[in-house]
C-alpha cells in the first residue's frame, strides 16, 4: 500500500495530462520492483513500468568483459542505450510503439523488445538502481526524469532479502552471502552515494 502522500503525488501528475517520467531507485533489495508495482496499479491503463534491469549486458559479452563477477555494477549495463530509449519515450509521437528490453531472472539474461510503450501512457516509471549516478551515460538520466524518488529499508532487512532471492534463482546459502558481500553491497553504497539528488525518499 503506497501511503496517502505518495498517492497525492501520483494523482497530480496523471492530472496534468502531459507525459511524466517517474524514477524509482534505490540500491538492490530495497523493494523498487514492489514500489513501482503498487504505483502501476494505482494508476492503472496509463501507466507502464520501464525497468533499467532491460539493459544488463549478456552473460556472454561480461564473460569477454571480464565483468561476470560483478553482474550488477554500474558498468554492467549498456547504460547509453538506457538513455537512449528514455530520450526516445520523451519524445514518442502519438502512431509510435516503443519497445523496451526486460530482465528474465530464472534465465539471467535481458530480452528485447519485450515491454511495449504506447503513446497514450501518461506515466512511465523508471525503476533501477543507477538513475541518479553522475558518472558516464548515466550522467544524463536525472534530466530526462521529471521526478526521481529513493525507496529506503533497514539494511539487515534489504540483505536478508537479497540472500533469500539469490537462493531462489540457484545460488546455495554461502553462495548467495558471498555474492551479496562482494558484489550487491558495493553497489549499494554507490547508489545510496546518490540518494541527495532525489525528489522525495520513500521510507519502507
Amino acid at each position: 500500500m503506497i501511503a496517502k502522500e505518495y498517492q497525492d503525488r501520483i494523482a497530480e501528475m496523471l492530472a496534468g495530462g502531459q507525459r511524466k517520467l517517474l524514477g524509482i531507485v534505490g540500491p538492490p533489495g530495497s523493494g523498487k520492483s514492489t514500489i513501482s508495482q503498487a504505483i502501476l496499479e494505482l494508476a492503472g491503463a496509463l501507466a507502464v513500468v520501464v525497468p533499467m534491469d532491460g539493459f544488463h549486458l549478456a552473460n556472454a559479452e561480461l564473460v569477454r568483459l571480464g565483468r561476470a563477477s560483478r553482474k550488477g555494477a554500474e558498468d554492467t549495463f549498456d547504460s547509453a542505450g538506457f538513455v537512449a530509449l528514455l530520450q526516445r519515450i520523451r519524445c514518442q509521437k502519438s502512431s509510435e510503439i516503443i519497445y523496451a528490453p526486460e530482465f528474465r531472472r530464472e534465465i539471467e539474461e535481458p530480452i528485447a523488445n519485450a515491454i511495449p510503450i504506447v503513446s497514450d501512457k501518461r506515466l512511465v516509471i523508471v525503476e533501477g538502481n543507477y538513475l541518479l549516478l553522475e558518472s558516464g551515460p548515466w550522467r544524463d538520466v536525472r534530466g530526462l526524469l521529471d521526478e526521481v524518488w529513493y525507496v529506503e529499508v533497514d539494511h539487515e532487512v534489504r540483505r536478508g532479502r537479497l540472500i533469500q532471492r539469490h537462493m531462489q534463482f540457484g545460488r546455495s546459502e554461502d553462495e548467495a552471502k558471498a555474492w551479496v558481500a562482494s558484489t550487491d553491497e558495493p553497489n549499494a553504497v554507490l547508489i545510496e552515494s546518490t540518494k541527495s539528488r532525489a525528489d522525495v525518499l520513500v521510507k519502507i
